[in-house]
């Protein structure tokens, strides 16, 4: 990997170079002397920034800069590879309404971070046999209390333990949502001008 180390500089060996200068103008093809030159007389540094390229692209800048800008890009091309899990919430049928917001709130924390969430119902002894459409019913009633927005992966269907379903995070509904949150607070605002002035 050692190759792929940028060079700046004195280290770079190319000839020619395009060169892009500190404004972001196009320099053009000129000689490494005289990119060199550039860079100098900007008090800057000149930094191969596409060595494959054919004659390779410099571009006059601050290293350190250069540097940060791109450690930036790395952490948010890692950001985006990292991996999704598929966490797991678990309701019961007597499961408190305090309990079931914090449920809901890890769900929704889980989801916000882009995770898949399997929630699943708990089913034992007698609530085994109770009416499926109930059952079922319980488990949505749940998904209502979860504060963001998602969609259905796998549908309600029936497990070993109960009845589960997996969701996922709804970038889109959650624009929706939120466009929705700003106008009804606009009309809101709008309503209590006019109560304010009638009274």
């Amino acid at each position: 990997m050692k190759n792929d180390r940028i060079r700046i500089n004195n280290e770079i060996r190319a000839k020619e170079l395009r060169v892009v200068g500190a404004d972001g103008a196009n320099l053009g093809v000129i000689s490494l002397k005289e990119a060199l030159d550039a860079a100098a007389d900007a008090g800057l540094d000149l930094i191969e920034i596409s060595p494959k390229a054919k004659p390779p692209v410099a571009k006059v800048m601050d290293y350190g800069k250069f540097q940060y800008e791109q450690k930036k890009k790395d952490s948010a091309m890692r950001a985006k590879s990292k991996p999704t899990e598929t966490k797991s919430v678990q309701v019961k049928i007597g499961t408190g309404e305090h309990d079931k917001t914090l449920k809901a709130k890890r769900a929704a924390e889980w989801l916000a971070e882009g995770h898949r969430v399997k929630v699943e119902l708990f089913l034992k002894g007698r609530y085994k046999y109770m009416d499926q459409k109930l059952l079922t019913g319980k488990l949505e009633d749940f998904l209502k209390v979860i504060p963001h927005a998602f969609k259905i992966a796998d549908p309600v269907r029936k497990v070993p333990k109960g009845f589960a379903t997996v969701i996922e995070r709804d970038l889109a509904a959650k624009k929706k949502h939120e466009d929705k949150q700003v106008i009804h607070k606009e009309t809101q605002g709008n309503e209590d001008g006019k109560d304010s002035g009638t009274s």
